[in-house]
């Protein structure tokens, strides 16, 4: 007998593939998707790839009400969403993704939240409100709300939750990333699509990576080239390098690449870089950029961390050299990196096979 949840769950499968293997609309084990059948929510859990959906169970039950009336009464059990779980139904005994408690709160009955390179360039400007404003204008049939940076999970829910009233469709999270909904699979499907088109700004060329010279730079070291050739264009134009050193632009660059990434200075060795971190107290980076030439990872980078890389690339080539940004506050940051539903996530990377 066919489960009335499964033909719906199919769907949100297909639709998770197609989000999770663009580079420009999710990285690693960033956002997530849902589907509400009767009284149930089936959402990603935490940790896991969107682009694995049909190859992996990835996906955990729970029920809705309950838990938005837990988030709407400010009980922190909303934030893991764990005690909300379907047991019988959850044979993987998977943890149900940070973010829960956001897809919850939206009424629609399919959700999509995912760190689109474009909305995430758009979203750290000081003038996020009017950039979005002005592409927006271009699709009148769908209404959008925007949040503050919030931290993921129950205070971004609670932020959400200060809009609802407008009905949003979609809703830009500023420094951060976005969210469509709608009623049905294909409702979000196209809607995503419309939205990415109308926010896409097309990345600044770059000269190519001078990998020998990095290769040669790596030598005997505990750093190498990133697995992705297009990592290194942050490096490559000079205001890419500028914003990127500048503070962290969103929550998962933290998690799995750090603050910000360190940046070789004229004339300076690698030893010369490393300690210089050590003397300002700072841990070992994650990052180094080399102005002009590339970029180089630490050698145990995890996975998330390889994706983190080329997303930063990505977002950094579609901001304005002219635009003023707002990054993370160190107090954010911090937020984040002490999180354990964050620390969990990054053990999961950990163990992630490329």
């Amino acid at each position: 007998m066919v489960q009335s949840h499964a033909p719906a769950l199919t769907a949100l499968k297909e639709l998770s593939v197609r989000l999770g293997t663009d580079i420009t609309r999710t990285q690693g084990a960033g956002g997530n998707t849902s589907v509400k059948v009767d009284g149930t929510m089936w959402v990603k859990a935490s940790g896991t790839w969107l682009k694995e959906a049909l190859e992996k169970e990835i996906f955990v039950p729970v029920v809705v009400e309950p838990l938005v009336k837990a988030l709407k009464a400010g009980d922190i059990r909303a934030d893991k969403a764990t005690d909300f779980i379907v047991q019988e139904l959850n044979a993987c005994k998977l943890r149900p993704s940070i973010e829960t408690s956001v897809h919850a709160i939206m009424p629609q009955s399919v959700v999509a939240h995912f760190h689109c390179v474009n909305a995430i360039a758009h979203s750290v400007r000081a003038d996020a409100r009017e950039c979005v404003a002005g592409r927006m204008a271009q699709l009148p049939h769908l209404r959008w709300s925007m949040v503050p940076y919030l931290r993921p999970g129950l205070p971004l829910a609670q932020g959400i939750a200060q809009v609802i009233h407008e009905a949003p469709d979609v809703v830009i999270l500023r420094n951060h990333g976005i969210i469509v909904a709608g009623d049905s699979i294909d409702e979000v499907a196209e809607r995503i699509e419309a939205v990415t088109r109308a926010l896409a700004i097309v990345p600044r060329e770059s000269a190519p990576p001078d990998l020998d010279y990095l290769a040669a730079l790596a030598a005997q070291s505990s750093f190498r080239l990133p697995a992705e050739r297009d990592s290194h264009r942050v490096a490559l134009d000079p205001h890419a390098c500028r914003i990127a050193a500048t503070g962290s632009l969103y929550p998962d660059h933290v998690i799995f690449l750090a603050t910000r990434p360190a940046v070789l200075g004229e004339g300076e060795s690698l030893d010369g870089l490393l300690d210089r971190a050590r003397e300002a107290g700072e841990p070992q980076p994650k990052m180094i950029i080399v102005p002009g030439r590339g970029i180089l990872v630490a050698e145990d980078l995890s996975a998330g961390g390889e994706t983190m890389a080329q997303c930063l690339a990505e977002v950094a080539l579609r901001i304005d050299p002219d635009a003023r940004i707002d990054v993370l506050s160190d107090a954010d940051e911090y937020e984040l990196t002490h999180w354990e539903a964050e620390k969990y996530r990054q053990k999961l990377d950990r163990a992630f096979e490329r």
